[in-house]
Parts: C-alpha cells; structure tokens; sequence
C-alpha cells in the first residue's frame, strides 16, 4: 500500500502549468479508465490554490467524459467571487480530448461559532477482522456488513477507514477521495445476484456527477466512518448520500452521489420496486 499511497500524495501535489491553472499527474492504477475519486481530490487542491488562505468547504463535480489513466490532468480556474470570509471558484479539468470534468468549489474561512449537530450515534469500531480490501484505497478499511452480497439486502453500508496522517492542506481532498468509492455497490446491495464485480456485464455504471461538503476542519490519521444509504434507484440512475463521521461522533462532512446505473431489459425486472 505504501507505493499506492506516496503516489496518491504525489497526484495532489499540483504544478503551475500557466495564468489560473495547474497540472496533477494520474495514478498509476490497473483501473479501466482516471478514477473519479482523482479528480475530485485535484479539485479540492485546485480550488484551495485559487483562493489562498480560505478552507474548502463544499464541492460540486460533474464527470462529462471518461478520462485517462496515464496521462495528466490540467485544472483551469476562474474566481468567480472572492470575499473577506467567502470565495467560490469554478473549475475545469482538462486532458487532450478535451474538458473531462466540470467543478463549482465554495471557500470559507474558519468562523467560531455555535454548534449543534443531529445525527445517530456512531457504533463501535469493528475489529480487525472485519478489515476489507478497497484497491482504489491504499490504506486501512474495516466493515462489519459486505459491500459485495449476492444476496438482496438493505441498500445501506457503513465502511470505517484511516487515512494515514498527511499535511492539513490535503486532508479535504483524501477525504473526497474516499467518499467515491462505495456508493454505486451501496446501491447495488438489495439486487439480487449482483455486485460490483458484474460491471460491463449485469450493468452499466458510471459517476455522473458528486458533492462534498466540509463541515468542520479536521487532520488525518485516525478512523472516520462513512455511513451512506442508496433511497433510489430507478430511469437507469442511482442516487446515494453519506456522511463521514468521527469516532466520538463529530459529523465532519457529508457527501452525495448520482450515477449512470443501467441494467439490459431482461435484468430490469430483478431491482426491487421499492428502489
């Protein structure tokens, strides 16, 4: 893991690549097309470069094209407003073919303040026996449900992860990376007979667009739970949402997700009529 994630960081590290742009290099991944979590997590950094001094604080990404792994991503700015406490910047990423994905970021400025949170308590953290391999994550995951069931159970999933300790200017970004991982598998759960590894054959899936939303600031190093659920699947569309949770139960960010979610006619008739 220690090369998949020192190869991470290097992809968050952004070079100036001209007026109101910077250049991330691609994971080296034996994946079949750039990794959307990549690019939400260089647009995290991109926005941050665009409006120094201020903290990301939401995130919204539409994926238009497949991009591609091996070949660097080019992030154009553009500060379409930028205040005493507030900044919002819009971004573009840009390989040869042309603009693969759009981005809207929304800065703030640390604020003291009051503070209420409603949210369910947080369960304990399972043991390591529960750990789970998620390739696209090079460091520690533990669930106590499988992501992956051939059996048709609750659209729900609740995946504990650590991402290692790293600068706190890149702790957004990790973070974004993260939640993009499991939330088509969230909605694939209640199908039965199908998981994740069915892709291209069963389904056709891909992200069509995602939001994050930083709540409060926070390092890295310790376990965060993301717990998400999928209300829909339907018209060839999933929808999930999450939030991302401490181990004392802080609610640091929440997340949602929309994506391309299409079954051939003869497989239509397997998704439940609730989803």
């Amino acid at each position: 893991m220690t090369g998949l994630w020192n190869d991470l960081l290097d992809c968050l590290d952004l070079a100036p690549a001209g007026a109101n742009a910077h250049e991330g290099s691609s994971q080296q991944l034996e994946y079949r097309r750039l990794f959307g979590g990549q690019l939400l997590a260089q647009f995290a950094c991109a926005a941050q470069l665009a409006a120094p001094g201020k903290a990301l604080k939401s995130l919204h990404t539409q994926f238009l094209r497949e991009g591609r792994t091996g070949e660097p991503v080019v992030y154009r700015s553009e500060v379409a407003q930028q205040g005493r406490t507030f900044a919002a910047v819009r971004l573009t990423a840009h390989q040869e073919r042309g603009v693969v994905a759009v981005a809207n970021a929304s800065l703030h400025t640390w604020e003291e303040g009051s503070d209420r949170q409603t949210t369910e308590p947080v369960p304990p953290l399972p043991g390591p026996e529960h750990a789970v391999e998620l390739g696209l994550l090079p460091w520690e995951s533990r669930a106590a449900a499988d992501l992956d069931t051939p059996k048709s159970e609750p659209a729900e999933y609740a995946l504990w992860t650590r991402i290692p300790p790293a600068s706190h200017t890149f702790a957004p970004a990790l973070l974004a990376y993260a939640t993009d991982l499991t939330a088509i598998g969230t909605a694939l759960r209640p199908v039965e007979g199908v998981t994740q590894a069915d892709a291209g054959l069963a389904f056709t899936s891909a992200v069509t667009s995602h939001t994050v939303w930083l709540h409060r600031p926070f390092t890295t190093g310790d376990w965060l739970l993301l717990r998400q659920h999928s209300p829909l699947a339907a018209h060839g569309r999933s929808f999930a949402r999450g939030d991302v949770l401490t181990r004392d139960g802080s609610l640091l960010a929440s997340y949602a997700q929309e994506a391309l979610l299409r079954f051939p006619p003869r497989e239509a008739s397997s998704v439940p009529q609730d989803q």
